[in-house]
């Protein structure tokens, strides 16, 4: 895959102890979206930042779905193997590809997408995940230590409009068959939106070092 198939941004960093972040946005979002989150949990990260390639009504998603809440399978696996291909391409041409690797940090569907990258394709070079609202969309467990040494933090609110609260549990799951570290946060008076609780636990997760 050419990188100039697939709009994105790169930003390199500029403090070498600070973990790369792939971040993945929302329905309806961009590549430029979540970079003023990446700067307060993570200041002198590199950033890869690709723009969804699927339209839902001119609303950029990273792959499509039926209606809130449901999903095809057959749908999403295509989509995210082009992805998947995009992120090995990027990092390695971006220098990104070496231990630990890049850490995701995804919202919503971005969320979904980073998951579903975890789950399919556990040979890419990502040390772990930041999941911001993620919800199941593939009923899919990770091979068994496909996700050794990895590390996962779920981060919903338990008001939640979208996100069923046996989804993240679920989804831990999912994850955990893999062998990777899953932390769960629900937080109780939180919607489908961030709150500060989210960028405080996310800098922590960042902050800590891998084992």
């Amino acid at each position: 895959m050419k990188l100039t198939d697939w709009p994105h941004l790169f930003r390199p960093g500029s403090d070498p102890s600070a973990p790369p972040l792939l971040l993945l946005h929302g329905t309806g979002g961009g590549e430029h979206d979540l970079v003023g989150l990446a700067g307060r949990i993570s200041p002198g990260s590199a950033l890869l930042s690709p723009r969804g390639r699927v339209s839902e009504g001119g609303a950029a998603r990273f792959f499509p779905r039926l209606a809130e809440g449901v999903f095809d399978p057959a749908a999403i696996v295509p989509r995210i193997d082009e992805l998947a291909a995009f992120v090995d391409e990027a990092a390695r041409h971006h220098g990104l590809s070496s231990s630990p690797g890049l850490v995701a940090v995804g919202f919503s569907n971005g969320a979904n997408a980073a998951a579903a990258l975890l789950q399919l394709h556990p040979g890419l070079p990502l040390a772990g995940a930041i999941l911001l609202r993620p919800m199941v969309v593939l009923e899919r467990a990770a091979a068994p230590g496909s996700l050794a040494g990895r590390r996962v933090l779920l981060l919903n609110g338990a008001r939640d409009p979208i996100v069923p609260l046996d989804h993240p549990p679920r989804l831990a799951a999912l994850l955990r068959h893999g062998g990777a570290e899953v932390g769960e946060l629900l937080h109780a008076e939180a919607g489908h939106g961030l709150v500060a609780a989210d960028i405080e636990a996310a800098r922590e997760f960042l902050a800590r070092p891998a084992v």
